[in-house]
């Protein structure tokens, strides 16, 4: 279904971020016989739905009432983070009601054509945003949206033919229609199991983009062989490899030859070295031509976050890696700091994350490990058993005593970290407020 063919339905939506609070708007201005008539939500907000979205007739409803209300809908478009799987939408589809989101709207609208899409467990945002800046630098009237940027819908009317970067997570894509002309993987973990039943769903679903209608160029990450190995009819560009872009100690090449040295790369880390490769080859493979490197990195800022350094108080330095949800990001946060002392903060929500290599990774390095609610003690035990005394294995009952004791035991020179290995949700409502939170805690506000 295209965004177009929403004139004069009915529209149910469930739940109202940015992406329906932007269809509510593209309606209003270019499709003013359709109707948003139902918003469903898990829990009534205490906001004025109706106002926000310019439905004064609006009926608001929790999800219990949701199959009653929706049945007189003409077609319903979720929020991202209301999972396909939901008994809810699973009775909706079986009854005939397309269910659908603002990213696929728009990219039917589009035929997926001058859109690079850009996913991956990892990396997303920060490859999306490094692509988008060297676009920019080559002199492209490049736009970045979805995730990161703007809503897509935003972009309806605009200029055509302006390439588009749209970062895409798993939840946009288990029920995309069609898929950007162009699609970029960073990398492929078990990650958000909850949301789509399994890990094996979570991988099948993500994997999908690649055999949908409009795709025309995959690029994947040679370092993962069964993510680079996968099937597809697309054309296949891998980078992290010797014969295209990839990286390493010395830093970005190209073929053998350094096109970036190790000082020059605007982020820390070898993780962060091979996004920058999968930009540049996104770049090359939609036919965009690169800007003159390294000057073009100039100005580029990571993102929140991110390994990002937030001070520097007596010799220390207090790194926010909040976004690091998984045991293989925080480890290569870890590999971003060699010959550094470690304070590390880490746990969260438990969705039953194997924290082995982690834990022997970290007893191999003498880091100290504060472990935070809810996986903090089972990090801990894998640490230990890693070989780690427990004098360098200590739990927290929640992230403010976690700073205390990491400002207490951290010397000068060391790092402390904040890089989870687990999602925020059981003590906050995302990695945005728990990294706030770690900075205001580090004496930041």
């Amino acid at each position: 279904m295209r965004f177009s063919e929403l004139d004069g339905r009915r529209i149910g939506v469930w739940g109202a971020g940015r992406e329906i609070t932007s269809l509510a708007d593209q309606l209003a201005l270019r499709l003013p016989a359709a109707r948003i008539e139902v918003a469903v939500f898990d829990e009534l907000p205490d906001r004025d739905v109706a106002a926000q979205l310019g439905s004064p007739g609006l009926r608001v409803l929790e999800a219990g009432r949701a199959l009653e209300a929706l049945a007189t809908c003409d077609v319903l478009v979720r929020s991202p983070g209301v999972s396909i799987h939901r008994p809810e939408l699973l009775a909706l589809r079986e009854r005939g009601l397309p269910v659908t989101t603002a990213t696929s709207l728009w990219l039917a609208e589009q035929g997926g054509k001058g859109v690079i899409g850009v996913t991956g467990t990892k990396g997303k945002s920060t490859t999306a945003a490094l692509a988008h800046h060297l676009a920019r630098a080559a002199g492209l009237p490049a736009r970045l949206a979805g995730n990161i940027g703007v809503p897509v819908l935003d972009l309806l009317g605009q200029e055509p033919g302006v390439p588009t970067i749209l970062e895409l997570s798993s939840y946009q894509i288990s029920d995309l229609a069609i898929a950007p002309e162009l699609v970029l993987f960073t990398n492929l973990y078990p990650e958000h199991a909850d949301w789509h039943g399994s890990v094996a769903a979570y991988r099948a679903e993500k994997l999908r983009i690649l055999a949908l209608t409009g795709l025309r160029t995959a690029v994947l990450p040679a370092r993962q062989p069964e993510l680079a190995g996968v099937r597809s009819d697309a054309e296949r560009v891998l980078y992290g490899t010797p014969a295209g872009w990839d990286a390493g100690a010395d830093g970005v090449t190209f073929a053998g030859e350094l096109r970036v040295a190790a000082a020059e790369l605007p982020l820390p880390g070898e993780h962060n070295a091979l996004n920058l490769c999968a930009a540049l080859a996104t770049l090359e493979a939609a036919g965009l031509g690169l800007p003159a490197l390294p000057g073009a990195l100039a100005g580029f800022r990571g993102l929140e976050h991110r390994l990002q350094t937030i001070a520097e108080l007596d010799g220390v330095s207090w790194v926010d890696d909040s976004i690091s949800t998984t045991p293989e990001s925080t480890l290569a946060a870890l590999a971003s700091f060699p010959g550094r002392e470690i304070v590390l903060l880490a746990g969260g929500q438990d969705r039953g994350q194997d924290y082995g290599e982690l834990g022997r990774r970290l007893a191999e390095l003498g880091a100290v490990v504060i472990g935070l609610p809810s996986t903090g003690e089972r990090l801990l035990e894998a640490v230990r058993a890693g070989g780690a005394p427990r004098s360098r294995t200590l739990a927290a009952g929640d992230l403010a005593e976690g700073v205390d004791r990491a400002r207490a035991l951290a010397g000068e020179g060391a790092v402390v970290l904040l890089s989870p290995a687990a999602p925020s949700y059981d003590n906050y409502r995302d990695f945005t407020e728990r990294g706030r939170r770690f900075r205001e805690l580090a004496g930041l506000r």
